[in-house]
């Protein structure tokens, strides 16, 4: 079960945890879980988004709604603060700025550094916090003589979210807590169900975050201008009509309206000043297969001096499996060299390097090397594809 990961130089019950309540299943098992332990827990639930859905919901209130029957039935203090003004800019004015420019940028791994790590937590200290909580799965594990942290993988494979924390540096470790890293899902469900917990049925988010579940496209063509124009194979053959070329992403299959005999159409690359969209049919078309990045704006979480050039495991997406590669300095870039071909690299995508269970830190990609059709590798290719280890679309999909 959950073990304290920080020395702490007061008694249990006289320190201060406020937690980080979503309305999910996951925070709320958080403030549970150091409830039982006997900690003073305060719940506290961040507004980041005014606007209602499509359907004219807005989901922070159904959200906030679960997060007081949840603290009632705990017997805990709640409170609701407000980061709209933060989130607008900090995340999403960079969101959609990359995004008018033709990048596919992760808005999550922004959202936890500069707001749920930052603004956040600075709050949380007004409420006399000693840790924050948060219901991320990954772990924080402590140097014996409690100076230095490092941030692992949660123990559930399939719920690791160290892809989306990387840039957690010592200063911020020393301060959180992840109750849930050391459970798998099925447990923290369990345990919801056993509290008869008001979220223990909720099903997890896989929107972008604080935004929710949307039409991707729909609601990004409120802040990005749509503007037709040509799908084109790479031989210069229009197949059709896009709705422009920033709603497209590398890999991207679904969405495209593009059908024909033969294998599924899949986004290879784009031109968002000519407005093109390279597209081809099949999964392993060598376009969409690049062995080597460069990357910028690293993000280290240990304090340790890293030496360079160093073997170490990668991936370039949250859903990917550990990718073998060789890390150097390039200039003032990393290169990052994979000893296997990666399937659909996109710039302003995050990298993020691994040393066996522990997160090392990450940076984003700024550029992709050549394609396996721009070596003149047009055929024989073969890939093993594992799809419950990569998927086939980016984490945000059109």
């Amino acid at each position: 079960m959950f073990h304290m990961e920080s020395p702490i130089l007061k008694p249990i019950h006289q320190t201060t945890v406020v937690v980080g309540m979503s309305g999910g299943v996951d925070s709320s098992v958080t403030a549970a879980l150091l409830k039982e332990k006997g900690y003073r827990v305060i719940g506290l639930f961040m507004k980041n988004w005014e606007e209602k859905d499509e359907n004219g919901v807005c989901t922070s209130e159904a959200d906030y709604q679960d997060v007081v029957r949840v603290c009632e039935k705990l017997d805990i203090p709640y409170y609701s603060v407000e980061f709209v003004k933060e989130y607008w800019d900090r995340v999403f004015k960079d969101f959609v700025a990359e995004y008018a420019k033709g990048y596919t940028p992760n808005p999550d791994i922004l959202c936890n550094r500069e707001i749920k790590f930052h603004a956040f937590l600075d709050k949380a200290k007004q409420f006399g916090a000693d840790f924050l909580a948060t219901g991320h799965y990954c772990r924080k594990i402590t140097s014996p003589d409690g100076k230095h942290f490092s941030l692992a993988k949660g123990l559930d494979a399939g719920k690791d979210q160290t892809y989306f924390v990387y840039t957690l540096n010592q200063d911020i470790l020393k301060q959180v807590l992840f109750p849930v890293g050391d459970l798998q899902k099925s447990e923290v469900r369990a345990i919801a169900a056993r509290l008869d917990l008001a979220t223990k049925a909720k099903k997890d988010s896989t929107g972008i975050c604080f935004i929710g579940e949307r039409n991707f496209r729909e609601f990004l063509s409120k802040y990005v201008a749509a503007k037709p124009g040509q799908f084109k194979t790479l031989a210069g053959e229009i197949v059709g009509r896009h709705r422009g070329a920033a709603f497209y992403t590398p890999g991207q299959r679904r969405g495209l309206g593009l059908g024909g005999e033969g294998a599924p159409w899949f986004v290879v690359g784009k031109d968002v000043e000519k407005n093109i969209v390279w597209v081809e049919r099949g999964e392993t078309h060598p376009a969409l297969f690049a062995d080597t990045l460069w990357a910028t704006e690293m993000s280290w979480v240990g304090d340790r001096e890293l030496k360079f050039p160093m073997r170490v495991k990668a991936k370039i997406r949250y859903r990917q499996g550990d990718q073998d590669c060789v890390v150097k300095w390039d200039g003032d870039r990393l290169r990052v060299d994979f000893d296997v071909p990666q399937r659909a690299i996109a710039v302003r995508q995050s990298v993020v390097f691994y040393e066996g269970e522990v997160c090392l830190g990450g940076a984003i990609i700024d550029q992709v090397g050549q394609t396996y059709y721009e070596r003149g590798q047009r055929t024989g290719m073969t890939f093993s594809i594992d799809p419950s280890r990569e998927p086939l679309e980016q984490p945000i999909e059109a």
